[in-house]
């Protein structure tokens, strides 16, 4: 249960207690104001399927307090057929509000063993000490202090001792850098040196290099 930031008929803004992708589906259900609707006049409760477009994390002061803000652009009364198959599949805009009253969603799949190729900056050689606290729901759940072996605006390489699979959330803050970010594990590998390490993805937010 939250609370809407702001509403339009294309999309809408609103916090929440956990992390979510950008790209992921979410179904927003809420007593929309019927001059905004774009079906379902009649209901007392405007069930609508709305993408994630951006993510903000915000400074939680009490463990109660709203972890992220998200915008999210409408997509209709039903999502797309292929979120049955796959209902983590993260999707992109297809055409704009100006073409039809809602937004539509393409598929945004990345092949695990093609991410170095679909990198669109450079990583830079960097070792940054970092803490990085893994999210279970709306719960931090585990920690470890690590380092990257590279690291971008957009994302970056850490050694890690934990298991997290694919799409896990993690927080991470350098004291150095006074630097806080929400991250989404894309990859875990194991190196010639029998070291795992994480491919992360910054959600909402870039590192400052």
């Amino acid at each position: 249960m939250t609370r809407l930031v702001d509403v339009t008929p294309f999309g809408a803004r609103l916090r929440l207690s956990r992390p979510v992708d950008i790209g992921h589906l979410v179904q927003l259900i809420m007593a929309m104001p019927r001059a905004l609707r774009a079906f379902d006049h009649a209901e007392d409760q405007y069930r609508v399927w709305a993408m994630v477009r951006n993510v903000r994390l915000l400074e939680q002061k009490t463990p109660k307090d709203s972890l992220v803000e998200i915008g999210v652009a409408f997509i209709g009364k039903r999502p797309p057929p292929s979120y049955e198959q796959n209902p983590l599949c993260r999707y992109s805009v297809a055409q704009t509000a100006l073409e039809s009253q809602f937004w539509a969603a393409q598929e945004h799949q990345v092949p695990a063993l093609e991410i170095e190729d679909y990198r669109k900056e450079t990583r830079q050689l960097i070792p940054v000490d970092l803490l990085m606290e893994v999210f279970e729901g709306d719960k931090l759940v585990n920690s470890e202090y690590t380092v990257t072996e590279n690291i971008s605006n957009k994302g970056a390489e850490v050694f890690t001792t934990l298991e997290l699979e694919r799409g896990t959330f993690v927080k991470l803050s350098s004291d150095r850098y006074n630097v806080v970010v929400l991250a989404a594990v894309r990859e875990r590998r194991v190196g010639a040196d029998n070291i795992a390490r994480l491919h992360l993805e910054f959600v909402g937010s870039e590192w400052p290099l």
